[in-house]
């Protein structure tokens, strides 16, 4: 689904992806992980044209085709989903008017209002929202857990093929963090893929990941299965760094 071909990019002349390759079937869930400042951010805003970040090297390719040069807009209507660590707030536009907008426009169709109205309702149930979320202005006083949630219902709503997490679980309470993490698990499968990143795992409660990645200033490092989660959260990353020192 997605392929990562030697990808350096920079902001404001500071390099911060150094050659990252990465391959992701449908299907598969894979994990990122790495110290503070490390990269991990920015790979997912790069896969997604950010336009702070400016791709030097590489390619990127979307179930077969080049999508380097692709704009935000036809990323997201190929299928691709990307969930901030610090969603914006937006005064004026309430959550079911930027999510009927945003599924126009991803879909290019319009949805039946009532229709549209009753699967909100169904999707805002199933991450513990009341129904007055759908009419309150989007993230506008919203606690880190709430807006975190947002994410994973636009998420649902826009239904899309490939979604990027980047530490959905941050600001999250135990129970909070347990219903996205049911969420995203009964979201994804075989024709679906994930790139979570995350600091702890918790969020992976219910999410069983294919691969573990582990960035460190720039570079994927290290990748192995889920049992890597455990030796970082047992070690920490010293033990990483020295390996990659020795290489």
């Amino acid at each position: 689904m997605l392929k990562i071909e030697n990808l350096h990019a920079q902001v404001e002349g500071k390099e911060i992806l150094k050659g990252i390759d990465l391959e992701i079937k449908s299907g598969e869930t894979h994990v990122i992980m790495g110290p503070n400042g490390s990269g991990k951010s920015t790979l997912l805003k790069v896969i997604m044209d950010h336009p702070d970040y400016e791709v030097t090297e590489g390619e990127i390719f979307f179930e077969g085709e080049d999508i380097s040069e692709e704009s935000t807009d036809k990323r997201a209507k190929r299928g691709m989903f990307l969930s901030f660590q610090n969603p914006e707030e937006v005064e004026g536009i309430s959550v079911e008017n930027f999510l009927r907008t945003a599924f126009t426009n991803v879909k290019d169709e319009k949805p039946q209002l009532l229709e549209f109205r009753r699967d909100l309702k169904k999707k805002l149930e199933e991450l513990d929202f009341n129904g007055d979320y759908a009419q309150r202005y989007l993230n506008v006083g919203f606690s880190g857990g709430e807006k975190k949630k947002n994410e994973i219902l636009q998420m649902k709503v826009l239904d899309p093929k490939f979604i990027m997490l980047d530490e959905t679980d941050s600001g999250l309470d135990v129970d909070a963090t347990k219903i996205v993490s049911k969420e995203v698990s009964s979201f994804l499968n075989e024709d679906k893929a994930a790139l979570i990143i995350t600091h702890h795992s918790s969020i992976l409660e219910s999410i069983k990941p294919d691969f573990v990645h582990v960035m460190i200033e720039g570079k994927i490092v290290r990748t192995s299965d889920s049992r890597l989660i455990s030796e970082i959260e047992k070690d920490g990353y010293s033990k990483i760094r020295e390996e990659v020192k020795n290489v």
